[in-house]
Order: structure tokens, then C-alpha cells, then sequence
């Protein structure tokens, strides 16, 4: 073993370094299905796992936990369970990258030497970059789907709203589940329908971007049902101060000759999508792009200039949408690439860029997106996405949480068969 003496600059550690074969950063989505994956292949790797929580998440199902049609409990299990067999789990955070040496300092001050590395962190919720969020989150009608403790006070607002203004934020891309904001949005508003509640709402989604959906192709079925909730618009504002005890949220707006000033919507609810951004051990690194997100080949998802490390999920600077039917299609394509260079043979998958976002516009029904890179539409199903469906729904709420926990989580793959298609206007 390596000693503290032995270390790089800045490695300094009482701890003599610990080795092994694969090492991977991060216990959700990710980390655990790509190392069933390898351990269900080869089960005699040596591989270790980083991660510092006791608690695994479905994330996917938070959106369904604020609009009371799943419990929080659901979405949860402990991570001690889900770890594969003969995989070390180190249960404490990376804090710094030194792919120059093979090594990954841990926070508890212990050095990891791998051979290979697989690289799925994650991403950061930046909460305290919106002035006084914090201090009012889950109470005074600020909510949000986008963490396992806050998700249920989504509900809640939705149920006690008796009238008045409901603001949903969508912060600068890229975020997890670009289309998680409107989905929200839209349950909330048929919510009130079916509680004679529309009439007297007020709802605005406020984007700090400048369309409403990423994929044009299913632009039009989503502005159909912002039309018929009544929705206002509000492209170019970005959520920067919440002060929840006046319920005022202050946004930064940027008009159409690009000058920024500042307008303040008074609400009655509030949900808000914080902003994200790279952890911060990943964009102090040399594994970053200019945009501080890992760097890796859209196809091999092979660092572009580390050869022994790959990438998985959020903290990729890929153009593919963040999203946990990502990280299900990323997982074989890295498991097999990994083997195959542990051979000495060329990479023989690549990963198309699949991402897909179930877009809840009813309860009961979704637009189911499914898209490639460059926004390419790729449906898995005999049916047009853009209509909503209550097959879909079925999905969403039922199959795909048992695939995640049974299916994805132990190593299987989960391609469908979703291919490119033309549709008609």
C-alpha cells in the first residue's frame, strides 16, 4: 500500500491509501446499477463504492409524492440493501479528482488508487443561491418536488389553495428532469379543476429560459394544455430572492435587447425548482469541460482525455437530457466499454443520447417523451407521444418504479427497443 509520504501534493493523510480494480463515485442511479451490472458479469472484480449516504432515493417518483398520488416512503430505501455483493462500500464523499495519478481523495482523509474509475456523483441543488429560500422552504406556501422532504408540502399547498396566485420556476439549464418543473405546474392546475378550484387561480410558470420544453416536437401538445389551464407564460425570469413571510418572489428578467432588471411577483404558493450546478469536487478538477461538467465522449461516455474513466448521469457535460431514463440506457454501454478495455479490446457500444421525461399534463394521463441527441423523437411504443396517455400514467406510476427498485438497481437492462421516428406535423 501507498503511504501518506508517497502522496501528491495536497494528499497528505494519515491513512495509508486504499486500492482498487473499479472504483466508482456515487451510490444512486448510477453507481448502483452500473456496479450490479459489472459484478453480474464479472464477479470476481474488485470494486469499491463511494458514497456518504446511509438513504437511496427515486427521485422520478417526488413529482407523484407532491401531487399526492405516491408516498414519500415509497421512494425510499436504505443504500445498505442495494449495494451488490463483494462491492466495498466506503461510506464518506469524494473531495478531490487526481486522475494524473489514478487517485480520489475521500473527505474522511483516506486516498483511494484505482485502475479504473467510473465517475456518476451527481449534481448540486443550489438552494442557498436563491436569497432566503432556505429560511421559508416548506412553510408560508414555498415548496418543491425536487427533494424527498420537502416533495409532500407540495401537496399539501395544492390542497389548502383556495384562490389567488400559484408561481412554479424553472431555474437555467441544465437541470435533472428538464420537464419536472411544468409536470408540477400542470397537476396542480388539474388538480383545481377537479375541485372547482381553476377559476379562481392565477397561475404563471416562470423560465429562465426561453422555450418551454427543450424538444420542439412536443412543444405544441404541452402549450395546448397551458392554454387550457389558463397558464401565463413567463419566459426570461429567473427566481433570485424569495421572501416567504411576504410572500414575494423576486426574479431577474431579461428582456428583449438582453438588459436584465428585477420584478417582483406577489404568491400565494410557490414552487420552486432550485438551481444546479456541478459539485464541487468535480468542477475543481482536471475531469471538467469549460462548463465545470465531466468530459466525456457522447458515444463511448470515455473521458475524453483520461482513458480509464467513464461517466454516468447528471455531472456528464453530455447534451443528453438528465434524467433517470438516461442513466438506464448510459449503464450498459459503460458496462460493456469498461470489459472490453479491461481485454484490451476496442469499445463496442455507444450510447445515442436517450433520454426520456414522462410528462404528467393530467392526473391520468402524460405526453411521454422520449428523445436522442439533437432532439431526435425515439418512441418505445406503437403509439403518437404526443397525444396524452393513459398508458403512460400506468408507467409511470406502476411499471417503472418496480423496474427501477427489481430490475435496474441489480444490474439488468431495460432497453425496450425505443427507435428513431418521423411523425407527421
Amino acid at each position: 500500500m501507498d503511504n501518506a509520504s508517497q502522496s501528491p501534493a495536497g494528499l497528505e493523510t494519515s491513512e495509508p491509501a486504499l486500492r482498487c480494480q473499479i472504483l466508482i463515485i456515487g451510490g444512486g442511479a448510477g453507481g448502483i446499477s452500473v456496479a450490479a451490472s459489472l459484478k453480474r458479469r464479472r464477479p470476481e472484480l474488485d470494486i469499491a463504492l463511494v458514497e456518504p449516504s446511509e438513504r437511496h432515493f427515486y427521485q422520478p417518483g417526488w413529482t407523484l409524492v407532491g401531487a399526492g398520488v405516491m408516498s414519500s416512503a415509497a421512494t425510499e430505501r436504505q443504500e445498505a440493501g442495494l449495494i451488490p455483493k463483494g462491492v466495498r462500500w466506503l461510506k464518506t464523499a469524494a473531495s478531490a479528482f487526481l486522475p494524473e495519478t489514478n487517485r480520489v481523495r475521500l473527505a474522511d482523509g483516506r486516498v483511494v488508487v484505482y485502475d479504473y474509475l467510473v465517475a456518476c456523483p451527481g449534481l448540486k441543488l443550489d438552494w442557498a443561491k436563491i436569497e432566503g429560500l432556505t429560511q421559508t422552504l416548506g412553510r408560508n406556501g414555498v415548496c418543491s418536488n425536487y427533494s424527498f422532504e420537502t416533495a409532500p408540502y407540495t401537496h399539501e399547498c395544492v390542497k389548502t389553495f383556495s384562490g389567488g396566485t400559484a408561481v412554479f420556476t424553472q431555474p437555467p439549464m441544465p437541470i435533472k428532469c428538464a420537464g419536472a418543473p411544468q409536470k408540477a405546474l400542470y397537476l396542480t392546475a388539474d388538480y383545481l379543476r377537479r375541485h372547482n378550484r381553476l377559476a379562481g387561480a392565477n397561475l404563471e410558470f416562470c423560465l429562465a429560459g426561453d422555450v418551454l420544453f427543450g424538444v420542439p416536437f412536443f412543444v405544441p401538445p404541452l402549450q395546448k394544455k397551458v392554454d387550457e389551464y389558463g397558464i401565463k407564460l413567463n419566459f426570461k425570469h429567473n427566481l433570485i430572492a424569495v421572501d416567504g413571510a411576504s410572500k414575494k418572489a423576486t426574479f431577474a428578467v431579461v428582456d428583449k435587447d438582453g438588459k436584465s432588471t428585477e420584478k417582483t411577483i406577489a404568491f400565494d404558493m410557490l414552487h420552486v425548482v432550485p438551481p444546479q450546478a456541478p459539485i464541487d469536487a468535480v468542477r475543481d478538477s482536471a475531469l471538467v469541460n469549460a462548463a465545470g461538467w465531466i468530459d466525456v465522449d457522447p458515444g463511448t461516455l470515455r473521458h475524453t482525455r483520461f482513458a480509464n474513466i467513464f461517466g454516468i448521469g447528471d455531472a456528464l457535460g453530455t447534451t443528453n437530457a438528465k434524467t433517470a431514463a438516461a442513466v438506464r440506457m448510459q449503464v450498459p454501454v459503460v458496462t460493456a466499454n469498461l470489459l472490453a478495455l479491461l481485454e484490451g479490446k476496442s469499445l463496442p457500444k455507444t450510447y445515442d443520447g436517450y433520454g426520456a421525461c414522462p410528462l404528467t399534463v393530467a392526473y391520468g394521463k402524460i405526453v411521454l417523451a422520449e428523445f436522442l441527441y439533437g432532439g431526435k423523437v425515439a418512441p418505445s411504443f406503437p403509439f403518437d407521444p404526443r397525444v396524452p396517455s393513459r398508458f403512460a400514467w400506468f408507467l409511470k406510476t406502476t411499471i417503472m418504479p418496480l423496474l427501477y427498485w427489481h430490475q435496474m438497481l441489480n444490474g439488468y437492462e431495460l432497453d425496450i427497443g425505443h427507435h428513431e421516428k418521423q411523425f407527421l406535423a
